[in-house]
């Protein structure tokens, strides 16, 4: 139990809620196919963390551990999809998995943790750095595939 609910690891009978949740992430974001769902949950090193309250899933984050031959082969983590259902935000919910996703990091020998946001708002960069991320150690760049 944290910040009020039970924090666990997702599987596939998760999905429904995980992609209900997504909504207060991507609005209006397609659902995607039995096939990639199951190529999401059997990928090595990807896992996705939730916390429940009164019986749904209420937030959500993932964290991918990447194997690395650079800092003497450590892993590094990414943390994305970090997601609250709009009506359980502040309350802690975000900080509590954002907490547990790093600890499973340094567990699994990660040697540093990032993530970004595409989310332009000074309060959710707030709260990141409120979790202990520094958003003036590294730049992020982002392509994207062309659509068609």
């Amino acid at each position: 139990m944290t910040a009020g609910g039970a924090l666990r690891d997702l599987g596939v009978d998760d999905v429904d809620a995980l992609l209900d949740l997504y909504q207060h992430l991507n609005v209006g974001d397609a659902r995607p196919s039995p096939q990639a769902v199951r190529a999401v949950f059997s990928h090595p090193g990807l896992r996705h963390f939730g916390l429940f309250g009164d019986g749904r899933l209420i937030a959500s984050c993932n964290l991918a551990v990447i194997p690395n031959l650079t800092r003497g082969g450590s892993s590094y983590g990414v943390i994305e999809n970090v997601v609250t259902h709009a009506e359980h935000r502040g309350r802690g919910h975000g900080q509590a998995l954002i907490r547990h996703a790093t600890g499973e990091a340094w567990t699994a020998g990660c040697y540093k943790v990032v993530l970004s946001t595409s989310r332009k708002d000074p309060a959710v960069w707030a709260f990141y750095e409120r979790c202990g991320f520094d958003g003036s150690d590294k730049r992020a760049f982002v392509i994207r595939r062309a659509a068609g």
